[in-house]
This record gives C-alpha cells, sequence and structure tokens, in this order.
C-alpha cells in the first residue's frame, strides 16, 4: 500500500457487475487529477444487501460511496479536480449519476501508514505527494 487505499460501498446487485469498470475509472482519475503511478491501484469493493446499506431519500440502489485513503500533502485544487474527475467519469461511463455518488477523502501523515515494514515518513517512493 503506497499510493492509496480505495474503498468502494454498494448495494451488491448494483455493484458486484461493475466492479471492473468502476475501479479503472477510479483509477484513472486518481492518475490524472493526482499523479498516482498507473501500475499502483489498491481497491476493495464492499458490495452490501440492500438491507445492511442505508442511505438518504433522493438516492436510488445505484447509490455509490467511495473513500480514498491517502498520504496527506496533495492541494485542495487537486482534490477538488480528483472528485470532479470521479462525478463525470462515473456518470458518463456507469451512468451513475453524481446524486447517487458521495466520496470521501481522508489523508494522515506518511508516518502513520505501515507499508512493507517500515512507517511511510521512510519509504522511498517513486512519485510526488505535493501535487
Amino acid at each position: 500500500m503506497r499510493m492509496g487505499q480505495i474503498k468502494i460501498y454498494g448495494v451488491k446487485d448494483r455493484l458486484n457487475p461493475i466492479k471492473e469498470t468502476l475501479s479503472n475509472v477510479i483509477h484513472s482519475c486518481m492518475v490524472e487529477a493526482l499523479g498516482f503511478p498507473s501500475d499502483k491501484k489498491f481497491h476493495r469493493f464492499f458490495p452490501m444487501e440492500k438491507e445492511d446499506f442505508y442511505f438518504a431519500g433522493g438516492r436510488t440502489e445505484a447509490y455509490t460511496v467511495i473513500e480514498v485513503s491517502m498520504f496527506e500533502g496533495r492541494t485542495v485544487k487537486a482534490k477538488k479536480q480528483l472528485l470532479k474527475l470521479l462525478f463525470e467519469r462515473i456518470n458518463g461511463e456507469l451512468s451513475i449519476s453524481p446524486q447517487d455518488i458521495e466520496i470521501t477523502i481522508f489523508e494522515t501523515p506518511k508516518h502513520n501508514w505501515g507499508i512493507r515494514g517500515l512507517p511511510g515518513d521512510e519509504l522511498a517512493l517513486n512519485y510526488k505527494v505535493n501535487v
């Protein structure tokens, strides 16, 4: 886990058939907006039973929650670009309305990550965090 961790939640009947495409869309947005290397993808899907996934009115069964955990250091501009791209591309490629997408970005200091036996701030990284 070097770049970031992505968790995707949704109703299983809607989420399972689109996992691969959604993963590719999300990753393309991470690469473009945040400069993530194209060969680093860490996505986990949480397909849920309808009775275990409550959400507000005005959403459909396509409602999808995306949580992005990553090192701190990206600019507000870069994070807003990521959000914009995610809404646009998920809607364009999977016909999921922005009304049915919620995204949360969690940023933590590198020293709060444990990766390959080291604290994150002791890793030699081959990518920029400050974009």
